[in-house]
């Protein structure tokens, strides 16, 4: 297929570019490198444009004849979308708006849109399945279900469009090969703050509140590693490849550790016993989020192949050690 990745030089999407690569896929990416690296880009053309240039864009969907489009290109920091909450409605519900209306007016078929758990907010028994009530706490989840209800919308007035969102959890790791991995600086992700605290890149990391209603005080999530993430795309585009129905579907393994417990095995695995600053909550955060993923599995024949923490901490940090890029 000809197909479209937004924001595809970036940690997901660099992944996803890969994975659809391996199979052949004639591939465009548009990024504008605010996040991305132009070396993470392994497959495809990469076109360094921002979604907000119109004409730009409409220069790209014009000539490209896409068949589907795989769009990320989102802003992702919770605590920064609390502060920036405007920034976040530009990048995330505006920029993505532009994108469906260029997909429709040149009969883009295929829609891969990356969504979040954020959309959820804080359910009572910190599972969230897909037909979970969507309270976000915050604006990239505010944003982002904006989004989705857009996608939904088109589809219903349009029969042609077809969709699927799906709702990342804690997203980890780095390529097995050791091709790609999250190189952005200052990324607020655990395990990479925590395998950059163990390789000296960073004094310390820092634990943002230790009284939540958790076992052990610390917010509880569901870490999956990026190539399995990656290969849910796959499986999401196959499956609107052959006539399926849109959904939003959650991506995740279905079990959640603490933030104390995967510091504890960072410090395990690498045996760096470093500098943890405990420090008051930050604005946004729920205490736990966990993933109901039996859909994305019976719809599309997802089958996770690094379902183990151990395994996800080891590839993050083996990139850190030896990050070409």
């Amino acid at each position: 297929m000809r197909i479209l990745i937004t924001g595809g030089a970036g940690y997901i999407g660099s992944h996803v570019v890969k994975a659809l690569g391996k199979l052949g896929h004639e591939i465009t990416i548009v990024d504008n490198l605010s996040t991305g690296f132009q070396k993470a880009v392994t497959f495809g053309k990469l076109i360094v444009a921002d979604l907000s240039d119109r004409s730009k864009m409409e220069d790209i969907f014009s000539t490209g004849n896409f068949e589907a489009v795989v769009h990320f290109a989102g802003s992702i920091v919770v605590p920064e979308s609390v502060a920036e909450p405007l920034r976040y409605y530009q990048n995330n519900t505006i920029n993505s708006h532009s994108v469906m209306t260029l997909c429709e007016k040149y009969r883009v078929k295929n829609f891969i849109f990356s969504s979040t758990a954020a959309v959820y907010g804080m359910p009572g028994d910190g599972v969230c399945r897909e037909d979970s009530e969507k309270k976000p706490i915050n604006p990239y989840g505010q944003s982002k279900l904006m989004t989705e209800h857009m996608l939904r919308d088109l589809a219903f007035s349009n029969k042609n469009f077809h969709y699927v969102a799906l709702r990342y959890f804690n997203v980890s790791g780095a390529d097995p090969e050791g091709q790609i991995g999250q190189s952005f600086p200052k990324a607020t992700h655990l395990i990479k703050a925590a395998c950059e605290a163990a390789t000296g890149k960073r004094t310390h990391m820092d634990l943002f509140g230790t009284d939540y209603p958790t076992k052990d005080g610390t917010c509880v999530r569901d870490y999956i590693h990026v190539s399995d993430l990656a290969e849910a795309h796959v499986k999401a585009l196959e499956y609107l490849e052959k006539g399926g129905e849109s959904q939003a579907l959650n991506c995740g393994y279905g079990h959640g550790f603490s933030v104390k417990e995967v510091i504890s095995r960072v410090k395990e695995i690498t045996g760096v016993n470093f500098k943890v600053n405990e420090l008051p909550r930050r604005p946004g955060d729920p205490a736990s989020l966990t993933a109901e993923s039996s859909r994305l599995i019976q719809l599309t024949g997802w089958k996770p192949k690094f379902d183990d923490l151990n395994l996800i901490i080891k590839s993050a940090y083996e990139w850190e050690k030896n990050r070409p890029y």
